[in-house]
């Protein structure tokens, strides 16, 4: 991209066109609506112009820590508002899919024990599985080093693990009183 003294119209719009959809994708997995998420990257690049100077050439883990924050703005702010849903009810990918009722049933599974989990645990697991980040990316998105980031990966890939058996496993039989009938 180019030292910081290049950073120009011509070094945004190539970032921009570069990162915009991935912005975008980001917000759709996590807000309600597909406006929202657009407006929520149009966010994200207004503060990268701000800033132009402090984003790194590797710009898309920084990108996606600007919309982390933002969001996290608007939930603090608006709580209540039916537009943007909290980060534990955000759905794995909206559109349907050339996918298996297998699939489906592996997603649905995957979704309920992925809310069960603390929102951070959430957040990491996301980074890596949707947004495709690695461990050191994603430590940048979180603001922590990268062991912090390996740590609270491999906690929540556990977690995420121990709340997929706990929904695998059969219900336990449970004992029957019966008494034997007279008469037969």
């Amino acid at each position: 991209m180019g030292p910081p003294g290049e950073r120009d119209e011509a070094w945004f719009t190539r970032v921009y066109a570069v990162q915009y959809a991935h912005i975008v994708r980001y917000g759709q997995r996590r807000l309600a609506s597909a406006d929202a998420s657009a407006e929520l990257a149009q966010e994200v690049f207004v503060v990268a112009w701000r800033r132009r100077h402090e984003v790194p050439d590797h710009s898309l883990p920084w990108l996606y820590g600007v919309a982390r924050r933002l969001l996290a703005n608007q939930w603090r702010a608006r709580r209540d508002a039916p537009d943007v849903l909290p980060i534990t009810d955000a759905d794995l990918p909206r559109e349907a899919g050339p996918s298996a009722a297998d699939a489906t049933v592996g997603i649905a599974d995957l979704r309920a024990a992925l809310a069960t989990l603390a929102d951070l645990d959430q957040e990491i697991l996301r980074l890596i599985g949707w947004e495709e980040l690695t461990v050191s990316e994603a430590a940048q998105v979180l603001g922590c080093t990268r062991a912090a980031a390996a740590v609270r990966l491999h906690r929540a890939r556990r977690r995420l693990a121990g709340a997929m058996s706990s929904q695998a496993a059969p219900p336990s039989p449970q004992a029957v009183l019966t008494t034997p009938r007279k008469g037969l």
